[in-house]
């Protein structure tokens, strides 16, 4: 079992491709600077949670956690489509986790839609780095990655196990530490008393489904997150049969996923 956090990620740099990606995005200005700009957008102005750098590494982290565990019992949906290798398709997951907040940037609404636009000439340009001597590849990786960050908005359907696998691991990002900066700002509401009741987040390979996600949470109020932020991730991630999220008020299970 790992808690969600943002040094997850460091365990899932052994694949040189996608540690490789990952140091490219962490040291690129304009991805930087961007999820900077999300974050006054969002937190500063819209008094909403944390959607910057903090929150990339966070989700990045979980999705290849999650995609691990997911890619010991089915197919990856790449791999099946003859798109990529394994190892191409972590990389995809990765970007598709840590680029898809950057329309936050521009807007909250919509924002799914601006951080295509934006993520599009970054990932040209990146890409490109990772894989040099294969164009066709990475033009492939590009329509997967822009998939996964489109799709990580609730209504909208995913079409694959790797965008499925980020779209989840978005919503796993909600202990009270990210809720911190809008509740001191004054925005007192059902959503930061319920995130500031959550106090871990766990994820496991499970026995019932594939991948277990464990919510600690300190009473009751946190199942609220549950059922606004996970939950609706999950009906339209397309594995939601593959996972399990069970929340638990002080180690006792008081609530399982019906999906």
């Amino acid at each position: 079992m790992v808690t969600v956090s943002a040094n997850l990620i460091q365990s899932h740099l052994k694949e040189p491709k996608v540690k490789q990606m990952f140091r490219l995005m962490e040291t690129d200005i304009e991805v930087q600077n961007t999820l900077r700009m999300s974050n006054v957008m969002a937190v500063e102005r819209l008094k909403y949670n944390d959607h910057g750098p903090v929150h990339s590494k966070i989700v990045s982290g979980s999705a290849l956690e999650i995609f691990d565990i997911l890619s010991q019992e089915v197919t990856p949906t790449t791999i099946e489509n003859n798109v990529c290798s394994l190892e191409d398709a972590k990389v995809i997951v990765l970007c598709g986790s840590y680029l898809h907040d950057l329309g936050n940037s521009i807007h909250r609404v919509n924002h799914h839609i601006h951080s295509c636009v934006i993520a599009n000439p970054i990932l040209d340009r990146l890409l490109r780095k990772v894989y040099p001597e294969d164009v066709g590849l990475a033009v492939r990786l590009k329509s997967e990655i822009l998939h996964t960050i489109f799709s990580h908005e609730n209504e909208v359907e995913c079409l694959s196990v790797e965008a499925g696998a980020a779209k989840i691991a978005d919503g796993t990002d909600m202990a009270h530490g990210r809720t911190r900066i809008p509740y001191r700002t004054g925005k007192v509401d059902i959503h930061s008393l319920s995130a500031l009741s959550i106090t871990k987040v766990e994820i496991e390979k499970g026995k019932r489904k594939p991948v277990q996600i464990f919510v600690s949470m300190t009473n009751p109020a946190g199942v609220f997150q549950i059922e606004e932020v996970m939950e609706k991730k999950l009906q339209t991630s397309g594995i939601q049969d593959l996972v399990d999220i069970i929340a638990l008020e002080k180690g006792i299970q008081i609530r399982r996923s019906k999906a």
